[in-house]
């Protein structure tokens, strides 16, 4: 068994609106995710995100979620989620107005009209 210690600070919010949201929860991929300088995997509040192997809102079996800023993309990852020792759980926002500077990447236009009827970006 493996014991991890986590330290909780203030979160980052990503919306524009922070009393109109809806969120559901997600399993995080660590596929793909670098280590950073402190050598952990985090994948950041804010990132677009997208089924693994399969749409998460059209299979409520499939909870696995990955990068996904192209067309492929379902949602917004709500919170910070460590991924160094696997697949974690977090929030996928699918419903919301995040603002677009507090997001880490730029979306792609594929993947903002992928979003388009549930999730606007606001500057």
């Amino acid at each position: 068994m493996k014991f991890v210690q986590t330290d909780y600070l203030s979160t980052k919010n990503i919306l524009r609106f922070p009393d109109h949201y809806v969120t559901m929860p997600v399993m995080v991929d660590d596929t793909g995710v670098v280590v950073n300088t402190d050598g952990k995997k985090l994948v950041p509040a804010g990132t677009i995100i997208g089924g693994s192997g399969g749409k998460v809102l059209e299979d409520p079996d499939n909870i696995l979620v990955t990068v996904s800023n192209d067309a492929d993309a379902e949602g917004v990852l709500f919170n910070d989620v460590d991924v160094t020792h696997g697949p974690a759980a977090g929030a996928m926002l699918i419903h919301g107005f995040p603002a677009l500077g507090k997001l880490p990447a730029v979306p792609d236009a594929a993947a903002i009209t992928a979003l388009a009827g549930r999730i606007v970006f606001l500057k």
